[in-house]
Formats: C-alpha cells, structure tokens, sequence
C-alpha cells in the first residue's frame, strides 16, 4: 500500500486543452504561450485515441492509434504528429497530462470478439454498458463496453494491456495521466497498474476522478497509489458544511485539484448569464481552496458554448471581447509565489459580521503559514467587511499584508474595514513580505 504521509505537493496547475476544440496537433502550438503566460505548467488534454462509432472521444475503439480529427492530412506520421505537439509544450515549460479511460472501450471495439473474457455479459450474452445515476434516471450509454474486473476469465491479460497503453504514452512523452472515472476500477488495479508503470517510468503522476465517490472509495484509490484526486468545490455554495466535511477527510491522504468549470458541466459564463464579476469570484475561490486547479480552454474567454464530446469541433471557438487572461495570470502567480495555496491548508469559516461575505482562514500543516481570504459572495452588489481585531483570525501577530490580485491596500490595520466589489477577493497574509516581482 501506499505511503500516504503529507509531503509537499507537485505544483499542479492545469490548463485542459480540448483536444475537438483545438483541432488538429499543429494548431494547437498557438495555444501554448497562452497557456505559459497564465502561469499554468501542465497542459492536460482529453483522450486522443480513436473513437467508436458514437463518435465520443470517450467511446475508445483503439487504444493505440491516434483519433484522426487530430493529424494534419500532410503532417506525417502519426505518433510523430503527436510527439511534436507534445514537445511544443515541454518546451513551453509545460508538462502535458492525457485522459486514461480503462473502465469501458467503444461497443464496436475490436478488443470485444478478441478478448471477450474482459468484459462484462449479461445473462442474455450481451455485453453489459455503463451506467449513471441521474437522481432517480438511470442513464444507460449504449455505445460502451464495461470491462469486468472483478471475475474476467482473463485478469492477467487486461493487466498486461494497460500496461502497455501507459507505456505507449508515457512514450509518446505524457508525463501524467487524468484516470477516468477511476472508482469504476477496484482499488487492488489501480495499486498495481500504478506500482508497475512507475518502476518504469518514475516521473508519471497519476489523478483520480473521484467526483461522486464515496469517502471510503477515495480513501482506497488514495492507497492504491493515485497522486491527484479531484475535489467539488465547483458546486459549492459558500455557506454548506459538505465541501469542508469532505476535504477535511482526504486533506490529509491527497492533494486534491478543483475547477471552476470542466467540459463535463456547462460553461460558467453562460450559468452566469455573462457575470464577469462572478467569474473571477469563482476562479479565485477555487485556485486558492486547494493544492491543484483546473481551468478548461476557453474561460479566459468568457466561451458560452459547452464542450461535447462528439459535436465540438475547432469552428466551435467563440469572439466575445472578454479577456480574464491577466487576471488568471495573477491568482496563478499568487498560487506559485505562496506555497500555503499549493496544499491541502486546513481551512475554517468564521460567520463573522457580513453574512454576504466569506471568511476563510487557511493554516499550512507543512509550513506554518497563515491566510485569510475575505471573499464578496454577491456577484452583483458591493459588501462591507469589517473586523475590530483583523489580528483575531490568525494564531499569528504579525504584520499583515495584502496580497490580493486586485485592489491592495498598503497597510493592514488592526482594526480593519474594507469595501469588496462584486465578487471581489482580498487575501491577507501575516508575517509575509510581498513579492512584488512575483505575486504582483
């Protein structure tokens, strides 16, 4: 089992190219000094495999051939193809992390008449789909095959498969893996697919989607050896017990990364009906709540239209005249420049004062540090954060100092008052000199 001791996390920023919407390997070299500037240094994309005949990038019908949607008619070799766009991004001080999808294949899946023994079948010897949940809806997907790990007649086989699948990529130069819906895997497969694939390749980080997992799934895939889960801080509504109840219970297992939107969910801006306000809210909230963040292409710009994992396709990039790229790029490097918004700091809300506004106390396990996030949860009105003490929220009597991304005030003051826009962020740290050139 793994050693789940807390050390200092890998700095996970995650910028996730949509691989439909950024079309074919040469064009996506464009995106990456973007991507560089933000202060991202991990490009994550989602799978690059062939599909099915759903068409779904997520319906794989061959593990090792490349998704044709994605070469260059005259670019050449395929593999070749998809080393050069890699290596555009290590050169841009990007790692790159790609999707793994090993709970299910495409129906159409040559692997089915090959290997039926790794698949599931029901009584009438149909292969057994995925299934989802939806409140009382259970939403079946027809165009995908469920491997069967628990009784395959073949368990050895299936192993040895993905273990070539990460071999194959971790060739082609990806450094991470996103593993899909990773709790349809029992916990035991992960434990020695993950053992195996580092002995080899030691570098390789693997993240877990856990959303929706139960604490006592989490918890097995974290002994299995995953370095990443993901966390619902999306959904959360500042002022639940759930998201704090959560991460209060794996915080000190795993690093976990949030997002403000995912191209599994719809995107923010159109949710927000164009609140930009809310939008930078939202990002901030998220970068600074845990180690890791995630953001989709195309929030920077304020893009309405949800990713599909079928129909996108490149004519789907949107003109809106919004640019958050420099605000991105200042809670990015304020994340880079303080290493308490790099892990999983324990955190604590004080109902203090203003109900409209979030009070957050952030304490680092590995450092000691100290941060204070006042955070305006009214996206359209202006609130008033006021403390007799500010010097109360912190175990620390230090001078404070503000290392907003906006609006900073000079000094802090023991009896505090400050007015938050819409949405507004304040981030306060005590003993802290700012770092102008850094976090500015």
């Amino acid at each position: 089992m793994k050693d789940v001791t807390m050390k200092p996390p890998e700095k996970m920023m995650l910028y996730n190219l949509f691989p439909l919407l950024a079309g074919p390997f040469p064009g996506w070299r464009e995106h990456f000094g973007r991507i560089r500037d933000m202060g991202f240094n991990w490009l994550f994309v989602n799978p690059i495999q062939k599909p099915g005949m759903s068409g779904s990038i997520y319906s794989i019908k061959d593990h090792f051939e490349i998704n044709p949607v994605l070469l260059a008619p005259d670019g050449g070799d395929p593999l070749q193809q998809t080393r050069a766009a890699v290596e555009s991004a290590n050169a841009q001080g990007l790692r790159v992390m790609v999707d793994l999808v090993i709970n299910h294949c495409s129906i159409d899946s040559p692997l089915l008449e090959e290997h039926p023994g790794w698949f599931q079948w029901d009584r009438e010897g149909e292969v057994v789909h995925p299934y989802a949940m939806e409140g009382r809806k259970k939403v079946v997907w027809g165009d995908l095959a469920r491997f069967d790990y628990r009784s395959s007649a073949d368990p050895e086989g299936l192993h040895g498969y993905w273990v070539g699948l990460i071999r194959y990529l971790a060739d082609l130069g990806f450094e991470g893996f996103r593993c899909d819906a990773a709790y349809q895997v029992p916990a035991d497969r992960w434990e020695r697919l993950i053992g195996e694939s580092k002995e080899r390749h030691p570098h390789l980080l693997f993240a877990a989607e856990t959303l929706g997992c139960t604490p006592a799934q989490t918890t097995r895939l974290v002994h299995a050896g995953f370095d990443y889960i993901f966390n619902s801080s999306k959904w959360w509504d500042y002022k639940s017990h759930w998201l704090l109840n959560q991460h209060h219970l794996t915080r000190d297992l795993v690093p976990s990364v949030g997002f403000p939107e995912s191209h599994d969910t719809e995107r923010l801006c159109e949710e927000l009906g164009g609140n930009l306000a809310g939008m930078k809210q939202r990002y901030l909230f998220t970068a600074l709540f845990s180690a890791g963040i995630m953001m989709p292409v195309g929030f920077e710009f304020g893009f309405r239209k949800k990713l599909h994992v079928v129909e996108t396709t490149p004519r789907d990039w949107e003109q809106t005249g919004i640019d958050l790229t420099p605000f991105i790029g200042k809670v990015n490097r304020l994340k880079e420049t303080y290493e308490i918004f790099q892990e999983e700091s324990a955190n604590q809300v004080f109902a203090d004062g203003n109900p409209a506004v979030l009070v957050m106390w952030k304490g680092s396990s590995l450092t000691g540090r100290e941060a204070l996030l006042l955070l305006n949860k009214d996206i359209y009105g202006a609130q008033t954060f006021e403390a007799q003490d500010i010097h109360g929220f912190f175990e620390s009597r230090a001078p404070i100092t503000d290392v907003s991304p906006e609006n900073r005030v000079e000094e802090v003051p023991s009896r505090f008052s400050v007015e938050l826009g819409p949405g507004e962020g304040r981030v306060l740290i005590p003993g802290q000199e700012r770092e102008e050139g850094r976090a500015a």
